[in-house]
C-alpha cells in the first residue's frame, strides 16, 4: 500500500491539464507516469488552471460551502491540494490538504502560514486519520494507471467518516484517451461494486457544462456521497499541527 500511495498523482485543483481544463504551464515533453508527470509539472512553474479560478472557482466553493455548513461538517481531507488558490474560498473549520508534489504542498504552507485551521502535508505522511468530509476535485480522470486508481479511491473513502465529495467525470472515455495523462472513468460504478457501505447522495451537473471551450465549460460534475453508517458522527479532530 505505502508503494501506491507514492505513486499517486494526487494533484488537485492544480491539474486542468485536460482540453476542459487546461494550464499555463508547459506539459512535461514525455510521460513517465502519473507521479512523475505532475512532480515535474509543479516544479517546472506549473500552476492552477481556470478550473481553480474565476467562475469555476466560485461554482465549486459555493456548492462545498454550503454542503459543509448544512451538514455541520467540522474537519476536511483533501486529496490533491494543488497550490491553494481553490481554498481560499473554502469556509472549513479545520483542514488538511495532502498532494504528491514538494512544491505545492510548500507553496500551500507558505500562502496559509497564518491560519492555524489548515494543514498541509506529502501523500506519502498520511497517517490515516478520517476527517468528517473527504474532497477528491479534478483528480481522478488523471489517474492513468489502474492500480493506482483503485489504491486512491479506495484511500479516499477510508479517510471519510461520513460523506465524500468528487468533483469529475465519469465516463468510460478512456478507450480513447486524449492525452497520455488523462483518462476518464467511470468511477461512480466502481464505487457501488466494491464500496456497497456507500451511497450516492446527489448528483449536481455543473453549472458551466463543457461544450467546446476549455475557458467556459468543464466536463466534471459534483457527486456526493454518503456513509450507511455513521454519517451523523463526526470524526475526532485532528489534532495539533
Amino acid at each position: 500500500m505505502k508503494t501506491l500511495l507514492a505513486r499517486l498523482p494526487v494533484i488537485g485543483p492544480l491539474t486542468r491539464m485536460l482540453s476542459g481544463q487546461s494550464s499555463v504551464a508547459a506539459p512535461p515533453k514525455r510521460f513517465r507516469g502519473s507521479r512523475s508527470y505532475w512532480k515535474e509539472r509543479y516544479a517546472t512553474g506549473g500552476s492552477s488552471g481556470v478550473g481553480s479560478y474565476g467562475k469555476f472557482a466560485e461554482f465549486k466553493a459555493e456548492v462545498i460551502n454550503a454542503f459543509v455548513a448544512q451538514r455541520c461538517v467540522r474537519s476536511v481531507i483533501e486529496f490533491g491540494c494543488g497550490d491553494g488558490n481553490q481554498l481560499t474560498l473554502g469556509q472549513y473549520p479545520e483542514y488538511f490538504g495532502l498532494d504528491v508534489s514538494e512544491v505545492a504542498v510548500e507553496l500551500c504552507r507558505r500562502r496559509f502560514a497564518s491560519d492555524p485551521s489548515k494543514r498541509f502535508a506529502l501523500m506519502s505522511d498520511y497517517g490515516g486519520k478520517p476527517a468528517d468530509l473527504a474532497l477528491s476535485l479534478d483528480v481522478i480522470y488523471h489517474l492513468v494507471e489502474d492500480d493506482v486508481f483503485e489504491a486512491y479511491m479506495r484511500m479516499l473513502f477510508a479517510a471519510a467518516a461520513r460523506y465524500v465529495i468528487v468533483y469529475s467525470s465519469d465516463s468510460e472515455e478512456s478507450a480513447a484517451r486524449v492525452a497520455a495523462h488523462v483518462r476518464h472513468r467511470n468511477f461512480s460504478r466502481w464505487v457501488a461494486r466494491n464500496l456497497p457501505a456507500w451511497r450516492l447522495l446527489e448528483r449536481i451537473p455543473n453549472r458551466y457544462p463543457y461544450r467546446g471551450d476549455y475557458r467556459e465549460g468543464s466536463f466534471s460534475d459534483f457527486f456526493i456521497y454518503g456513509k450507511a453508517s455513521g454519517a451523523d458522527r463526526p470524526a475526532p479532530a485532528f489534532g495539533p499541527r
